[in-house]
């Protein structure tokens, strides 16, 4: 039989996590494979901060719009604006976006393969064997892998068949269809603008929204409610507001994890990243900017791993990820668990978002990944605000 083709790590998935893992990996001189399906758009709200504009070089034109603020809407109906002071949301749309990411990641030395991974068997010299199925010949092939990493999605198949728990995260089943967007003015259509429904004929337990991407608009919503009508409820946000009337481009679904999985490696040649690995922020249900921070991580991870022949080292990925990001995603957490449970809690959060400290905390909370601190007072104010709310003895 001919000798397999060795690289130095196999990225399964071309998403944010697993091109931006298969770029910094050949930028530092390794040899890596980007096996990814083509052909499949996530369903995604599109929205990226200017922090992972600026730490991963988004150049403008994959911006298909700028949104300035949000419109938050409650059970009630009621409204309530947040406008963002002096930034702005970048939108994009996840499928030229992603390809743009797997163009740089072959653009810095990577070779790109279209395919489905389908098993990983120990070779005889105890490397990994990935085999997958070719997407233009059908055919089975091998390739030998030093490290893999897993970035194929909230199912992943690598995890589950290398990472122990990788099937036991909490999932929020997602559904949307991308239209035609309407003239700006048209109903209460505004371009610029996120619409966030806490509704539970909408959504019982998560929320749905109309986010702008330009040219398109992505109507939809999510649930971790199995048997939950998500295509009745997005027909009903959509002839609610007036969308029906758009054209319908497409529509697309899948599973989003809300839950870091507790471990990300297999302690020998296998690490995981993006929704693979669970990094899906709960309660907003972002995941763009956590996926390339997590693809960048697992790279690091990966490089260290084959460097030293330390193992161990794929376990940096996680430990570094949740030093970063983990109290932003416990915060986050409970918040859904609570906030989330029923429509009474949830239009009392929406009366929250009105207040002006909640507002710009949550705006620089969002636009740089990171907790405020550094306004003490603010956070007492809203404490205390939060119990008035709660008790009764102010107005949500």
């Amino acid at each position: 039989m001919p000798a397999l083709e060795t690289y130095d790590t196999v990225v399964v998935g071309g998403g944010p996590a697993g091109a931006t893992a298969a770029t910094d990996l050949a930028r530092r001189g390794r040899a890596v494979l980007l096996l990814d399906k083509a052909g499949r758009i996530k369903p995604c709200g599109g929205a990226i901060p200017p922090r992972a504009i600026r730490d991963f070089d988004i150049p403008d034109h994959m911006l298909c719009a700028k949104i300035t603020g949000a419109r938050m809407v409650a059970p009630s109906a009621r409204q309530v604006d947040m406008p963002i002071d002096g930034g702005f949301v970048g939108m994009v749309d996840r499928g030229p976006f992603d390809e743009w990411l797997r163009e740089r990641a072959a653009k810095a030395g990577a070779v790109r393969r279209t395919g489905t991974f389908e098993r990983i068997e120990r070779g005889a010299d105890g490397l990994s064997i990935l085999h997958y199925r070719d997407k233009e010949s059908g055919t089975p092939r091998s390739v030998r892998a030093r490290t893999v990493i897993g970035a194929d999605g909230a199912v992943s198949q690598v995890g589950r068949q290398a990472v122990p728990g990788a099937d036991k995260v909490p999932m929020v089943f997602a559904y949307h269809e991308i239209v035609r967007s309407p003239e700006a003015g048209v109903g209460d259509f505004d371009p610029a603008r996120c619409d966030v429904y806490y509704q539970g004929p909408l959504s019982p337990d998560f929320y749905a929204w109309i986010f702008p991407h330009g040219d398109t608009t992505s109507i939809g919503t999510g649930s971790m409610k199995k048997g939950f009508a998500l295509r009745e409820a997005v027909a009903q946000l959509r002839r609610a507001t007036g969308l029906d009337a758009c054209e319908t481009l497409r529509h697309e679904g899948a599973p989003i994890p809300l839950h870091p999985l507790k471990r990300w490696d297999n302690g020998r040649d296998v690490l995981l990243a993006g929704d693979a690995a669970g990094v899906v922020a709960p309660a907003s249900g972002e995941g763009i900017y956590y996926a390339l921070a997590g693809g960048r991580l697992a790279a690091e991870a990966v490089d260290e791993a084959l460097a030293t022949g330390d193992a161990r080292a794929l376990a940096l990925a996680r430990k570094r990820f949740m030093k970063a990001h983990g109290r932003v995603f416990f915060i986050l957490g409970m918040m859904q668990r609570f906030w989330y449970r029923s429509d009474w809690t949830r239009e009392r959060f929406v009366g929250m978002c009105r207040d002006p400290d909640v507002q710009r905390l949550t705006w620089q909370a969002y636009m740089n990944k990171e907790l405020v601190r550094a306004k003490p007072a603010a956070h007492v104010r809203i404490f205390f605000k939060d119990v008035a709310t709660l008790c009764g003895l102010a107005r949500p």
